[in-house]
């Protein structure tokens, strides 16, 4: 499985990542000095200081992230890419409290020929997050595991976690999983998120094929 190794980095780098690169330039965007930066921005106008605007982003170009299926209660969402490269992939869940708001996202990505590990997740929580205590997820009142944050950007705060085949098996037995989470203005208190199983097999399942699919093309294409 030689070929299967560079679509590793793809995984990790786009889905990893996710959320957190589309904010990288955020907070180095407001400078004070004006009317110097807008003599340096190719889209003012230097003599008038007037927009001379920027083209439209294309809603389905490469890039964007779309929703190729739903299974139950996950969407699999994938970024497009050119054609014939690998198209990453994840399965994806909104995660809201009691009182219906969204709070956290579930993210769930395939890591294919990597030993132990088998698949990734990646948990975004709000900013008002407290970290110290990190973040614990158990299915069905079980043996809950703990995890830290790996990093906070404006989008939220980012804990990464390493699944093996005994976690999924778990997750495809279960119905719901719970995240737990302390609020930063409640240190006190705990929020319990809950992230439904429904669908998440056949979800699973599919991901999966995806990725063997374009592994099975490329090793086709190296003989």
């Amino acid at each position: 499985m030689k070929r299967a190794l560079p679509v590793i980095p793809a995984i990790l780098a786009l889905l990893l990542a996710g959320p957190a690169l589309a904010q990288d330039t955020t907070p180095e965007a407001a400078e004070p000095e004006a009317p110097e930066t807008a003599a340096q921005d190719p889209t003012v106008d230097p003599e008038t200081g007037l927009s001379l605007g920027t083209p439209v982003q294309d809603p389905n170009g490469i890039g964007t992230t779309y929703v190729a299926e739903t299974h139950g209660d996950w969407e699999i969402r994938c970024i497009r890419v050119e054609e014939g490269e690998f198209e990453p992939c994840q399965m994806y869940q909104l995660l809201s409290d009691q009182e219906g708001s969204p709070v956290a996202e579930f993210n769930l990505f395939d890591v294919p020929d990597q030993g132990e590990v088998v698949a990734g997740i990646t948990i975004v929580t709000p900013l008002d997050t407290l970290l110290i205590p990190q973040l614990r997820l158990s299915v069905d009142g079980g043996q809950a595991r703990q995890y830290p944050f790996s990093f906070c950007q404006p989008v939220g705060c980012f804990v990464r976690i390493g699944l093996g085949e005994a976690d999924i098996n778990a997750f495809r037995a279960g119905a719901n999983a719970t995240i737990s989470i302390v609020p930063l203005p409640a240190p006190d208190q705990v929020v319990d998120l809950t992230a439904s199983l429904t669908g998440f097999t056949a979800g699973y399942n599919a991901l999966t094929e995806r990725t063997a699919a374009f592994v099975a093309t490329q090793e086709g294409a190296s003989e």
